[in-house]
């Protein structure tokens, strides 16, 4: 039998932990996380917890204690709050103890309240003063005083009951004692690790555009648009509040079987007739020009580009580039390495294919034949983005690439460059975008664009909250490959549903180019293609004119952004919490931060089509509330002031306003409920 005394209590179900301990949980730097662990013993003596938090390169330095406290409702869970201030690597460990302190004085305080007397105490005062000689021996200057002469009362025998065990009960002493208990029977958990990246892993606005759409229309006849163009453009997405700029592949597009537009409604692919002028799919990557360590020749140099990601960082945002693995017919890896490709019996390289559609000219990379050559290159080709101010990339089809590659190249990276962060763009199954996400990716795509029934919303926002330990979501309304029928059919009042709920469900969200003008016109009945797709032809568009007119979203956005920097509570996932209204076709949900004591509360109605009203039935604890308690709110897009409480009245007319996001005033200072995973 083991009978080491580090195995004595009981410790289980730890969180975060990401797949019991074979990846790291996740946080950023000043983010409240929540630590829990059920802890227990046998017996009715008193058992208490604390947390082991290490920073990164610390695991030899003492670490301050931090003491874990109950959990409500369950007996046996505790929990303590952390707050990372450095990027890397943390870990943490649970330890927990007998805690004969408070066992003491709950059997004295009861002893007392039956009525027993000092002889029939006399050992319990003397364990307490025992315990007390033991805090005055480890306690410096005051506390030492005060354990002693508490120590010394017990031992009085010459005073009433009550006196002799008042300076030990005495609050100031108790506090001290909580911080600085006598900890038996210590017993520990293993250790887990936290990586903690950089605010923006978890906030943030995207706006997604492609640079060659930026040129001037010269007769009628678009140009393409050049890095410098573009760099026009960036001025007007800061002013929207957008912080990343997503760029698609800027590199050299190939020529061999290149697309034409409205190529995806042919159900062969290409039409194979298209002119000599068109400009292809920038994810058919490669050419004579060069590969994924390229600019395009009509985009401009690298030297450009660099000058690019300048003038997006003096406007306060930064670059997020696509890393697409795969190559066209005419990419020089096709010449120098053919087996990083997948041959065919007739000899000839497969073409990427999702039936009925077949992408004639792109090339899916087969990481089987030559992995140490193919790693290599791949972490060659991201160093040189990454020289060139690239920090943010945006991962297409991870799910079709191996996992084990993604896992050894995120943390290649990060060993040199924690700061950098990987999005991944995966519409797959559940479990390959869940797996994406423990074993590194700081981001990921989501089904959010399915997602548009109050219930279907509420399930999703859940599971995400509660999988916020590892995984985080980016909500993008659209992207130049989905276009839901929601955003076909809904009408401009839709445009605003969807944004309001992606920008506020989400820390991070993202809008793709051309949804501020209501874009919504799909190639064909039943696709979510766009007709005149970006991605097969330039698409230049009159900004400046629809803003003018009234026809641009561009303030709505603004106004959305503006106040997610305002508010705290809308940069955080683990706080999203639901609540009751009597209207399926609206939406309620509440966001808190602790460290600023904020909280939002938003409502809205999911109709783009008639107006809505209902009751709703607010869960005022998860607010720090008690039931009967009222509260003040702002509508932050009408400036309209309500007195709330638990239940309250909701009309929203979709053509007016179709959101009420309330910022909430307590009436007092308040405490929220601790988010836990």
């Amino acid at each position: 039998m083991n009978g080491r005394a580090d195995l004595r209590l009981g410790i289980t179900d730890v969180a975060p932990v990401v797949s019991c301990g074979s990846f790291s949980a996740r946080a950023v730097v000043g983010e409240h996380l929540p630590i829990t662990a059920t802890v227990f013993r046998e017996g009715h003596d008193a058992v208490a917890a604390n947390v082991v938090w290490t920073a990164p390169g610390e695991d030899g330095s003492p670490a301050p204690f931090v003491r874990m406290a109950k959990l409500p409702p369950e007996p046996d869970r505790w929990i303590a709050g952390v707050v990372p201030d450095r990027e890397g690597r943390w870990s943490f460990g649970i330890e927990a103890w007998s805690d004969p302190l408070a066992t003491w004085k709950h059997a004295v305080e009861v002893k007392v309240e039956a009525g027993q007397g000092p002889d029939e105490l006399a050992n319990d005062l003397e364990e307490g003063a025992r315990l007390l000689d033991r805090v005055a021996a480890e306690a410096d200057g005051e506390w030492r005083n005060r354990a002693a002469a508490a120590a010394a009362a017990l031992r009085d025998s010459s005073q009433e009951l009550t006196v002799r065990i008042a300076p030990a009960l005495a609050a100031g002493l108790q506090r001290y004692l909580h911080d600085h208990p006598v900890r038996e029977l210590v017993t520990r958990s293993p250790r887990y690790e936290v990586f903690v990246d950089r605010r923006e892993a978890l906030y943030g606005s995207w706006y997604e555009f492609f640079p060659r759409s930026e040129g001037p229309v010269v007769g009628g006849v678009s140009t393409h648009g050049t890095l410098t163009t573009a760099g026009d453009r960036l001025p007007a997405i800061a002013d929207m509040g957008f912080d990343v700029v997503y760029l698609p592949p800027i590199h050299p597009i190939g020529t061999v079987n290149r697309k034409g537009p409205n190529s995806p409604q042919f159900p062969g692919g290409n039409p194979h007739d298209i002119g000599p002028d068109e400009v292809g799919s920038p994810w058919a990557i490669g050419s004579a020009e060069g590969g994924h360590d390229a600019v395009h020749p009509q985009l401009g140099t690298m030297d450009d580009f660099r000058a690019f990601v300048q003038r997006t960082r003096d406007l306060g945002m930064e670059v997020a580039l696509d890393l697409a693995l795969q190559a066209a017919p005419d990419h020089p890896w096709v010449r120098e390495h053919p087996e990083w490709f997948t041959t065919k019996p007739d000899g000839t390289i497969a073409y990427a294919e999702n039936p009925p559609k077949k992408y004639q000219d792109i090339y899916p990379i087969n990481f089987d034949n030559d992995p140490e050559g193919l790693y290599a290159e791949v972490l060659r080709v991201v160093r040189v983005w990454m020289d060139a101010g690239v920090r943010i990339f945006r991962v297409d089809n991870p799910h079709t690439k191996p996992l084990n590659f993604w896992h050894w190249l995120i943390w290649e990276v990060k060993k040199t460059d924690p700061d950098v962060l990987f999005l991944a763009e995966a519409f797959t199954r559940p479990a390959m975008m869940h797996q994406l996400a423990r074993i590194g990716f700081t981001q990921s795509y989501t089904y959010f664009t399915w997602r548009t029934g109050r219930g279907e919303l509420e399930e999703y926002g859940s599971e995400l909250a509660t999988n916020s330990h590892y995984m985080r979501p980016n909500f993008f309304v659209n992207t130049p490959d989905i276009l839901h029928e929601s955003l076909q059919f809904g009408g401009p009042p839709m445009f605003k549903i969807r944004a309001v709920l992606a920008s506020m469900l989400s820390p991070t969200w993202g809008v793709y180019s051309g949804f501020e003008l209501f874009e919504h016109v799909a190639v064909k009945p039943g696709s979510e293609e766009y007709l005149d797709s970006e991605k097969y032809q330039l698409r230049p568009r009159d900004w400046a004119g629809a803003e003018a007119s009234g026809r641009s979203l561009a303030p709505y956005l603004r106004r959305l952004n503006e106040v997610r920097r305002a508010h705290p509570a809308l940069q955080q996932l683990r706080t999203l919490r639901f609540h009751q209204v009597d209207n399926p076709n609206l939406l309620c949900f509440t966001k808190t931060d602790t460290g600023s004591q904020d909280a939002v509360l938003v409502v809205v109605n999911l109709s783009s089509r008639d107006t809505h009203i209902g009751t709703t039935a607010l869960d005022l604890p998860a607010l720090g509330l008690d039931w009967h308690e009222r509260f003040a709110v702002t509508d932050e897009l009408t400036g309209a002031r309500y007195d709330w409480g638990q239940f309250n009245y909701v009309e929203l007319d979709p053509y007016r306003e179709p959101a009420h996001v309330f910022a909430v005033t307590f009436p007092r200072t308040v405490q929220f409920p601790p988010p836990v995973d």
